[in-house]
């Protein structure tokens, strides 16, 4: 089988595209062929190692699996004696942050990872790009109290997160202000944005308007920044450590304060996918996927889904 791999820590140009073994699944596990998965930002974090706090959880000093990739979607086509939760047949989706080695034809995963049965009315493209942004965007949700006509703005509304971020807002009814480029403006306004922001001609932290929560998706911004555009008691969460690892100490010195800093440390993956899962059913989630790609050409979309600048996901058809 077709796999994309690395052995240590590396440049993506040094991601190496190899012919291995399928696997044989043990008792515990099943055997998934591949259908999608996607290039994301955490799938670049887990290749280059950076932040150097992320390889405490993937490998130090080497990364723990070979094989790349963070999510998956496929079909189960084997299942160990001792399987009792999924069956030969299911289509099945999931996501696991420090890498669950799904960038191959074929993968084996046990029972007890964040795997579900797929939605029906979906497809393996779809249900592979709603899940990286997706557990990030309700992880930020988790973190805050959001009520109907709160004011939100979304820094990097068109990527994996923040596409998400703003369909769940909008399902909140809450006035969201989100910030893209010029090619994606359509796009978010179909969203269902009240305000945008094109950060190629206008810089949004000029805003007139006062936000109960700032979300910075892309973390590209800071909460010195954003911090005269929120209201009293308002919240500033990013995606990203931020200069000098600022987002995870900044919560502690602004507890206190009227205006705060939440890091949204990622838990329960397998509970957001279950939120996942529900709001695909419902209709309330639309993936947004910029491009379908081949496996061969995942090196070169490493370097691009790493500058930022991809709409939604990107994924990698099997």
């Amino acid at each position: 089988m077709k796999a994309v791999t690395r052995e240590n820590y590396c440049d993506f140009k040094d991601i190496k595209i190899k012919n291995l073994p399928v696997p044989i699944p043990k008792p515990n596990e099943i055997l998934v062929k591949i259908h999608a998965s996607t290039i994301n930002r955490t799938d670049c974090a887990v290749v280059n190692g950076k932040p150097f706090i992320f390889r405490f959880f993937v490998g130090l000093p080497k990364p723990k699996k070979i094989i790349l990739g963070t999510d998956f979607s496929g079909e189960i086509i084997k299942v160990g004696n001792e399987i009792s939760k999924f069956k030969i047949g299911d289509k099945v989706f999931g996501f696991y942050d420090q890498g669950i080695g799904s960038q191959a034809e074929f993968a084996t995963f046990s029972e007890q990872q964040p795997i579900e049965i797929m939605p029906e009315n979906i497809t393996f493209e779809q249900a592979a790009a709603s899940l990286e942004g997706g557990h990030y965007a309700v992880n930020f949700l988790n973190k805050v109290e959001i009520k109907t006509n709160q004011k939100v703005l979304i820094n990097g509304a068109t990527g994996g997160i923040g596409s998400v971020l703003l369909q769940l807002l909008k399902h909140y009814d809450c006035y969201v202000t989100a910030v893209c480029n010029t090619k994606n403006i359509d796009l978010i306004k179909s969203l269902g944005a009240d305000k945008i922001y094109n950060y190629e001609i206008e810089d949004f932290t000029s805003d007139t308007e006062r936000y109960d929560y700032i979300f910075d998706a892309v973390g590209k911004s800071s909460f010195k920044k954003c911090k005269p555009l929120l209201k009293a008691k308002g919240v500033y969460i990013s995606s990203e450590l931020g200069d000098g690892i600022e987002n995870l100490y900044l919560p502690f010195t602004t507890k206190f304060s009227n205006k705060k800093v939440i890091f949204p440390m990622p838990t329960d993956i397998h509970k957001s996918i279950l939120i996942i899962k529900n709001l695909l059913e419902k209709g309330a989630l639309k993936p947004i996927i910029e491009k379908i790609i081949s496996l061969d050409e995942a090196i070169e979309t490493y370097q691009y889904v790493n500058s930022g600048q991809k709409t939604g996901s990107v994924v990698i058809r099997f």
